[in-house]
């Protein structure tokens, strides 16, 4: 039985565990992402740990986020980013270059690694035939440390494309199809691998689309083989020398399969509120638009922007319309100034941003009220775009710029039939594997030499403070009910991406303040006044950004504890790693026997009840206020608990590095290389 090429990759990177359902695999990383929204917190804990140099082949630090320094507190937490970067060996990318997803796929992305990023959208990488994967910041520290990532086995579904994208359909719509058919729990614990003469067809750009927004299923990671259309691109880049060719063996065995017919697609929009709300645009032509944004890690490539600028090219965008394009990296605007599209862009009247994540932030060109809003961008959670009640459609660039045209939502099709009718037809743009014959823009800082990097100091201030309490879990535990939410929270709820927020990224005790601020403003000063307190939740908390402060902010104001249906994959991680204990209420328990807000739960002798319970195995927590048990389990691994009842990662991590000469997690007998395959007692997909 051949292997699908998620596990080649894994297999040949694996230290540890083995590739059987239910297993836990270490495997060695090749490259290691960070930005500026984590990337301060990352390189504080680093240096905690006493490791004098980066011990992963290559990391990149990206100042992507706050590239508008709104606040000094942004800029400073640059300065120590960039300086931490040449410090301890990392290049470091300055505000205005670009998106780090993107940046690195031009630069950096390599067929058959690893990468691992603080940022849920690193499987962009994916595109080009790379297993990444986004974590936590702890998490990542720990690579950059030489130590290992640890995922458990996951489920490999290949999607099947076949077919080809007619005109005026795009990679966006074939990633929008999925997520709508799925949802956005649809792929949790799984990795998405695409195949078939369809994807074969897929320029490396369309295919970064595509797996930059399986972040958007829940899902590990969304990956393509690499092949002539790789080649192409690397080659255009100039890095024809990391091509090598990557495909699953002949007969590889998956966990399941979709396909997915793509002469068959349409344009397609998510309605406002969630990703996964998704309708043809056909369905609900007609709507008037405010505003519209082009960009982001997922549609703001060369490519992208290009066929925007044809479609703009001698006309004007509505007088009704507010339209934006925020590039994902500053060669991109390079490329398009020298063939005279972005003049075309702005004598159209757009609006030319920096090459910055903000606007996916919420940070800049936020909505009016009861404004509509398109934009090419992955998410559209309530709020996201810095209004709260916003009205957010995702689309693809072309829907984009024909909606900048037009003042409606609109099929381009239908559009493009009209122009036509008028004597004024215009052909769909096609995607292109990668400018031929261009340079690349070089904004990248490359790290000190070694014989230079001691002297370097770190600009530390006072109030710089990465690490909540971490003090042990108890054995019996009382605490407050001081929050109570529904299904899918996601990060941005939690700890919001205000430029406030941002701004004390590195004060922890300061942004604790703000947690679930947008959705219930009272509750930091209850759960501090509560001293030690607990979350109730639904399904899927903690879905979308990996941002690590929405658990470090809940363990610095007491909570020790989170009661939910279900976890998203990297906030249940950041949890563990911060000794926040994420339990899983009985499926059968009905919402109105769900703790209160108020109640008083009594977790009496869980330390030891923790360590005796397998997982799965039912535990009771006594409501006090009621007078009731309700029942919970745990789906810990035996490190993982170990973790948790450490009370957090770091301390054990900042021990090994001490006593082990700065290698954090290094599994005795270990092969960082190992590719020979062994058969495993009940093989995955």
């Amino acid at each position: 039985m051949g292997w699908s090429l998620t596990r080649q990759i894994l297999e040949s990177r694996r230290v540890e565990g083995e590739w059987a359902r239910g297993s836990v695999l270490a495997v060695r990383v090749d490259q290691v992402l960070t930005h500026d929204l984590l990337g301060a917190l990352v390189f504080l804990q680093f240096a905690a740990l006493g490791v004098p140099r980066v011990r992963v082949p290559l990391a990149a630090a990206y100042a992507d986020h706050s590239v508008f320094q709104v606040d000094a507190l942004m800029s400073r937490d640059q300065h120590f980013i960039r300086t931490a970067a040449r410090k301890f060996g990392a290049y470091y990318s300055p505000p205005g270059a670009g998106i780090c997803h993107q940046v690195h796929l031009e630069r950096f992305a390599a067929p058959g690694g690893i990468l691992l990023g603080s940022d849920s959208h690193t499987p962009t990488a994916g595109g080009m035939g790379m297993f990444a994967v986004g974590a936590g910041g702890l998490d990542v520290t720990v690579a950059l440390a030489g130590g290992v990532y640890r995922l458990p086995v996951p489920r490999v579904t290949e999607v099947r494309l076949y077919g080809r994208l007619r005109p005026w359909v795009t990679a966006k719509d074939v990633i929008l199809a999925l997520v709508g058919r799925l949802t956005v729990k649809g792929g949790r614990g799984r990795v998405f691998e695409f195949t078939g003469p369809g994807a074969a067809a897929l320029t490396v750009p369309e295919r970064a689309t595509i797996a930059n927004m399986c972040t958007e299923l829940g899902a590990v990671s969304g990956i393509f083989p690499s092949d002539g259309q790789t080649k192409a691109y690397l080659e255009a880049v100039g890095r024809a020398g990391d091509w090598r060719p990557l495909e699953p063996e002949p007969g590889a065995r998956y966990d399941d399969v979709i396909e997915l017919d793509l002469d068959e697609l349409e344009p397609l929009a998510a309605c406002p509120g969630m990703p996964d709300r998704v309708r043809p645009v056909r369905e609900i032509a007609g709507i008037a638009v405010d505003q519209v944004l082009v960009g982001s890690c997922t549609n703001g490539s060369y490519s992208d922007i290009r066929q925007v600028a044809d479609v703009l090219a001698g006309r004007r965008v509505h007088p009704d319309v507010e339209f934006v394009i925020n590039p994902a990296t500053r060669s991109a605007v390079l490329r398009l100034a020298r063939e005279g599209r972005l003049e075309a862009l702005l004598a159209a009247g757009v609006n030319l941003s920096e090459a910055t994540c903000g606007p996916c932030l919420g940070l800049v060109h936020v909505p009016r009220p009861g404004g509509v809003s398109l934009r090419t961008f992955n998410r559209n959670f309530p709020g996201r775009s810095g209004l709260v009640e916003d009205q957010v459609y995702l689309v693809s660039p072309l829907v984009a710029a024909v909606a900048g045209i037009t003042g409606r939502l609109e099929d381009p099709r239908d559009w493009a039939a009209r122009e036509a009718a008028a004597g004024k037809p215009v052909e769909a743009p096609a995607a292109v594997a990668a400018p031929e014959g261009r340079a690349l823009h070089d904004d990248l800082i490359p790290p000190a030499p070694e014989d230079e990097a001691a002297a370097i100091a770190l600009p530390v201030t006072g109030d710089m403070q990465a690490l909540p309490p971490l003090d042990p879990f108890p054995g019996s535990l009382e605490a407050q009910v001081v929050g109570v939410f529904g299904d899918d929270i996601t990060t941005d709820d939690i700890a919001p991406g205000t430029g406030e927020a941002l701004a004390l990224m590195t004060h922890l005790p300061a942004m604790a303040r703000l947690a679930f601020s947008r959705m219930d403003p009272g509750f930091a000063d209850r759960a501090r006044a509560a001293g030690c307190g607990v979350v109730v939740a639904g399904h899927n908390y903690g879905q979308g950004s990996s941002r690590e402060n929405a658990a470090t902010m809940l363990r610095q104001l007491g909570v020790r504890a989170v009661l939910a249906r279900s976890y998203a994959r990297i906030h249940r991680s950041n949890l563990i790693n911060w000794g926040v204990l994420p339990l899983i209420l009985d499926p059968d328990l009905p919402g109105d026997a769900l703790p209160a807000l108020g109640d008083r739960l009594e977790f009496r002798s869980w330390r030891e009840r923790l360590a005796a319970a397998a997982p799965g195995e039912p535990l009771a927590v006594r409501n006090v206020t009621r007078g009731s048990d309700i029942h919970v389990h745990h789906d810990l691994t035996p490190e993982e608990l170990e973790i948790v009842l450490a009370g957090g990662l770091f301390p054990r991590l900042r021990d090994r590095c001490r006593a082990g000469g700065g290698q954090p997690d290094r599994p005795d007998g270990g092969d960082a290389g190992r590719t020979g395959r062994q058969q495993p007692r009940e093989e995955a997909g």
